[in-house]
């Protein structure tokens, strides 16, 4: 063994410089979304109320059901109402009757009065019960529509299309016109409101950020509303930015926002809490960095492992604005060009000196990487 051992000392072998997967950040387009959270709205609503007084004869609808514009949902016992309408119109045809005789006689006095026949007083008594007779028919005609419209209201139809709620109103009961109490609502919910608050403080902060250059505002006419449901699932129906409040809510410090989002399916319900998503403005030189590549040191401030150009691992205090999907958007800390960590932190740690090789988003791993398929139980070697 001695014979055989060389004199230049020990081969120890080469340490081998770990290869990490490495994401070169770049400027990018990003737009800034609001989550706020709100409540839906019917988007029209008509409440029920009679009209005229009676006893309700027949309720036509089935509580729940759609209904349309036009359609009766009650009808009030109508007899009274009928007899007023026919005892205007036989009134109206007393004053018409009247009327044609003493026209008749005003144009007789018209022409006697001409040639003398008759005293310039009775021809003036006879224009005068002329007019009085006019008077009398306007008034009776008048009187016969105020009939017939307070006979129409004994029918309660549907102002609007939408769902009817319950009645609160049953057949046989007394109802007196403009009460209080509503015999049932109807509510269209197709396209439906979202209204939603955004505090004021955001809203200011957004306003300075626009107007400073940090950030470009949001240009489109309608802007484009996406709907996160409760159980957290986006809607798949997107709605449209149709109001901006104009005071601020002095007792939550809130501006309320108002969209319009389509319901051809009835899933979104009056009611409903849910979170609008709304594109408000663009950072046209944002920094966004996977979330899987941020951790947090001991003082819970946000860090990333980047490589310098000498190879060597550094961390890197960051600070972030906002996640958008599974990234996060850096405000302070990075800058375009410099390489993140993104895999084989396990094996590494400030300053190691590494063999940086792209990251592949696609597979999650750097290349080079093997990935095994899951074995299945029924596998059979070949």
């Amino acid at each position: 063994m001695t014979a055989c051992t060389s004199g230049k000392g020990d081969n120890k072998p080469v340490p081998k410089i770990p290869e990490v997967g490495v994401m070169t950040v770049q400027k990018v387009t990003q737009p800034i979304v609001a989550d706020l959270p709100g409540r839906t709205n019917a988007y029209l609503i008509a409440e029920i109320r009679p009209q005229v007084s009676g006893i309700i004869r027949q309720r036509t609808f089935t509580e729940g059901a759609l209904v349309k514009a036009g359609d009766l949902l009650y009808q009030i016992e109508p007899a009274p109402y009928l007899a007023s309408y026919q005892s205007a119109a036989a009134a109206l045809q007393k004053t018409e009757a009247t009327l044609v005789t003493l026209k008749l006689k005003a144009d007789r006095y018209k022409e006697l009065v001409k040639i003398n026949a008759i005293s310039r007083q009775d021809n003036d008594d006879t224009q005068a019960a002329l007019q009085q007779g006019e008077a009398d028919v306007a008034a009776a005609r008048a009187a016969l529509s105020t009939a017939k419209i307070n006979l129409d209201f004994t029918k309660l139809v549907s102002p609007i299309t939408g769902f009817v709620s319950t009645s609160t109103f049953t057949p046989g009961a007394l109802v007196t016109a403009n009460q209080e109490t509503a015999l049932t609502t109807v509510q269209q919910l197709d396209p439906i409101y979202v209204d939603v608050i955004q505090s004021s403080s955001d809203l200011l902060k957004l306003k300075r950020d626009i107007a400073a250059g940090k950030l470009t505002g949001n240009t489109q006419k309608e802007v484009p509303v996406r709907v996160v449901l409760e159980d957290g699932s986006i809607y798949k129906h997107a709605g449209k930015l149709k109001f901006s409040g104009v005071s601020v809510n002095t007792a939550s410090g809130a501006v309320t926002l108002r969209a319009v989002v389509p319901n051809p399916d009835g899933v979104l319900l009056p009611g409903m809490y849910v979170h609008a998503l709304i594109d408000v403005a663009q950072d046209k030189d944002a920094i966004m960095v996977p979330q899987r590549a941020v951790t947090r040191n001991t003082r819970g401030e946000p860090t990333v492992l980047v490589v310098d150009a000498g190879q060597k691992v550094q961390q890197r205090n960051i600070e972030t604005n906002g996640t958008y999907g599974d990234e996060w958007r850096v405000s302070k800390g990075l800058q375009a060009g410099e390489r993140v960590v993104m895999d084989g932190v396990q094996k590494i740690s400030v300053g190691t000196i590494v063999k940086p090789v792209p990251f592949d988003k696609a597979t999650g791993a750097a290349p080079g990487t093997v990935i095994t398929p899951a074995a299945t139980t029924n596998s059979q070697p070949r």
